[in-house]
């Protein structure tokens, strides 16, 4: 690390500043995180700034009144690191490590059992019937149910989606400013062109809604113009850093991979549930022949696996998360360090996140999962009653679907920052959270979160390639015609589930780009005299670009 920022760490020939410390309340910052750099730009003037917690040595007075109240001290979080090469764990000591959140962990353990054990049930009844379901597309004889014409629907939306987020990445990564142009162009064209195709072909209530939403990205990514410049140099920090860490993406592609293969497997088992015991009223299935079958065991069995699949890949990209997060944070405070990054930085950041951790993720992503849940039905029904004409209804579960996917954007966005903490000091999910955002709230990073569009850009893209499968599920079903679908019954469910398999993908493939911009906010809020000190081509460029970011970090 440079010989500015020594005293941070304890390290160097300079003399030892106060460490910051965190309490149940928040972040309460030293003085020395409020000097301004040597070279302060003449145009912004010096704020004046209060301290809560200052004591001032070598008979220094402080510019700043004193409070009444003393603060309640809390823990101390350090990094106290040995001279020399150094691991992830001593860099990010946890005082008492032990298993957070562990209810939620189990939890997760005890869903994804069940769901192994219905899958294996369903898929055995599936492999024992496949004659009567068919080996290819047209050679099925199963006409009341989801067949091997679905399963090789998803297999293509499969390879759509993980060949789509691949290219999408690879344009985050070398072309930024354009890629930021590139996502709002693309959804308002996409929006308006499908709107006018499902008008075309009569299907009035998805044509309107789609039409809607072409409006509401209009609107939005005009209101994004004056922020792209911000959040195009942020992505491009970001990609820089990923390029000199080559793991960074190494645990992008396997969390890709990953996903792609349990979209896979669930897949199998989506169509094994109707397979298995969709009741047929000529008694014709031959796997109900002993009984066992109902409509209400398939609803339920159903909505158990999109669930298990919810959480199971939110839990995925979460774990990628914060791996990713912990790479970041070991840049941002000891890449200009003597020792240099600590060795074994993935290495300690994954393992960290799949044991201490694991609970602590698990909770966070258990709540993403049931907001999601309710997103999928508003899709399914509204998609239904698109194809039954129903034009109220399907505007009505759209518009409840934009007021939930809301709220699943606010949720993720806490979460993931939440995440970012507990990547590096290994915290409870609800302690982490309440500390993180009251310290990004007094520093005023929430500022620059909000001001950044990252967040909005990569879940329009991810978006994007969800309708994009879902279109393409749409497509097939026109073209293929599969006699269990011929009054169009299964439309809305396939169209929903192929948006659920991109959506998922590209968001996990997608984890990378989003995480270094968040750990940089949450580091700097924790510490932005290293962002002056050890990075200071960012800062200042930061400052060109986002006067604001001065105060920002120091409010």
């Amino acid at each position: 690390m440079s010989g500015q920022a020594a005293s941070y760490y304890n390290q160097g020939p300079a003399q030892p500043q106060p460490q910051p410390n965190f309490d149940n309340r928040g972040y309460q910052p030293d003085q020395q995180y409020y000097q301004q750099p040597n070279a302060q730009p003449a145009s912004y003037p010096q704020p004046t700034y209060q301290e809560p917690n200052y004591q001032p040595s070598n008979n220094q007075q402080p510019a700043f009144q004193q409070p009444t109240a003393e603060p309640k001290p809390g823990p101390q979080y350090q990094q106290n690191v040995p001279d020399g090469k150094y691991s992830f764990d001593q860099a990010f000591k946890i005082e008492k490590p032990k298993w957070n959140d562990v209810w939620a962990g189990l939890l997760l353990i005890a869903v994804f059992l069940g769901y192994v054990a219905v899958s294996g049930i369903t898929i055995h009844k599936y492999a024992r019937n496949k004659g009567f379901n068919g080996g290819g597309i047209y050679d099925s004889r199963n006409d009341f149910s989801l067949d091997t014409n679905t399963l090789v629907l998803f297999i293509f939306v499969l390879v759509v989606a993980f060949v789509l987020s691949g290219l999408y990445f690879m344009g985050a990564r070398y072309f930024t400013k354009s890629f930021i142009w590139a996502t709002g162009i693309l959804n308002i064209v996409f929006a308006f062109a499908t709107g006018i195709y499902y008008i075309a072909r009569k299907q009035y209530g998805g044509g309107i809604a789609f039409l809607l939403f072409g409006v509401f990205a209009t609107v939005c990514f005009i209101s994004w113009i004056p922020r792209i410049p911000f959040t195009a140099f942020m992505l491009q920090t970001s990609m820089d850093v990923a390029r000199g860490y080559g793991n960074i993406f190494l645990v992008s592609a396997l969390g890709g991979i990953v996903t792609v293969a349990f979209a896979a497997w669930f897949s199998v088992t989506l169509v094994s549930v109707y397979v298995a015991y969709e009741p047929d009223p000529t008694g014709t299935n031959p796997a109900c022949q002993n009984g066992g079958c109902s409509r209400a065991k398939v609803i339920g069995l159903v909505v158990y696996v999109t669930f298990a699949m919810y959480w199971f890949s939110e839990w995925i990209k979460n774990t990628v998360h914060t791996t990713i997060a912990g790479v970041y944070g070991a840049w941002y405070f000891w890449s200009k360090s003597a020792g240099g990054m600590p060795k074994g930085s993935t290495r300690g950041a994954f393992r960290r996140a799949t044991t201490y951790s694991f609970g602590s993720i698990s909770l966070g992503s258990l709540i993403i999962a049931f907001i999601q849940m309710l997103r999928q039905a508003c899709s399914v029904a509204q998609r239904q009653g698109a194809s039954q004409g129903n034009l109220m209804g399907s505007i009505f579960f759209w518009v409840l679907g934009c007021f939930i996917s809301l709220l699943n954007w606010l949720v993720t966005l806490f979460n993931r920052y939440a995440f970012c903490h507990i990547a590096l000091y290994g915290k409870a999910y609800i302690p982490a959270a309440k500390d993180t955002w009251t310290m990004m709230r007094d520093r005023g990073i929430d500022a620059l979160v909000q001001d950044c569009l990252i967040g909005p850009v990569l879940t329009m893209g991810s978006t994007f390639i969800g309708y994009v499968c879902a279109l393409l599920a749409y497509l097939y079903l026109q073209f293929t015609r599969p006699e269990y679908n011929r009054d169009g019954n299964f439309t809305a469910v396939i169209m929903a589930f192929a948006f659920l398999i991109g959506l998922q993908v590209c968001q996990v493939f997608l984890t990378p780009v989003s995480s270094g911009v968040e750990t940089i906010f949450v580091a700097m809020g924790w510490d932005p005299q290293v962002m002056i000190n050890d990075h200071p081509e960012i800062y200042y460029k930061l400052v060109q670009l986002y006067p604001r970011v001065q105060q920002a970090i120091h409010a």
